[in-house]
């Protein structure tokens, strides 16, 4: 199945430190692990997704992000789970470090970084999902063309819904969002699809 589960980090893989990258003190949200091994054995590949404006902010540089990416790793792993990939948006248009003070595709509630995980990985985005913990997040699946889960957990402070930032799904944690994806189940390819493939 090339379906994914994009996940975002800060409040909803982990629990919510602000700019934190400090892998000692990167702790998983609770039932985490659990969750995403019910997703993995359902053969969904499990995708990062996260802005970190504080490399354009400059309170700390773009290499470190890599010993925090490991650290999760790490904490998965008692839960037979892994990341098929990471990504970081290091921009942000106010920064104050060239080259990341930029506007870019890539910082939600841009799809940028989704798509180049989609490209990368030969990912489905129409049969993927994307779970976050802000309307930025299910922006930026929608976006993409995903289905996508709110994790409505206190995140949200300005609750800005337009058409496009509506979540497919609420859920209160990563275990419900898990049987939400998991009892939705794959989109079915429509007649024209279908015949298209045949020819």
């Amino acid at each position: 199945m090339n379906a994914a589960v994009f996940l975002d980090k800060d409040g909803t893989l982990v629990e919510d430190v602000p700019y934190n990258v400090d892998p000692a003190a990167v702790r998983l949200s609770e039932g985490a692990g659990p969750a995403l091994a019910r997703l993995v054995r359902q053969g969904f590949r499990l995708v990062l997704v996260s802005n970190q404006s504080g490399v354009a902010r400059g309170y700390f540089e773009e290499p470190v992000l890599e010993a925090v990416t490991e650290r999760i790793q790490a904490l998965l792993r008692p839960h037979d789970v892994a990341l098929d990939a990471a990504y970081y948006c290091p921009h942000h248009p106010e920064g104050r470090v060239a080259p990341f003070a930029i506007g870019c595709d890539c910082r939600k509630p841009g799809d940028g970084m989704l798509r180049r995980a989609a490209a990368d990985l030969g990912i489905s985005l129409e049969q993927s999902w994307m779970v976050g913990d802000i309307l930025h997040d299910v922006e930026a699946g929608r976006r993409a063309g995903c289905r996508t889960v709110l994790l409505d957990v206190g995140h949200e402070s300005e609750w800005l819904l337009t058409p496009g930032r509506m979540p497919h799904y609420r859920a209160r944690d990563l275990h419900a969002a898990a049987d939400v994806i998991l009892r939705a189940g794959p989109i079915r390819p429509s007649r024209a699809a279908s015949v298209e493939v045949a020819r």
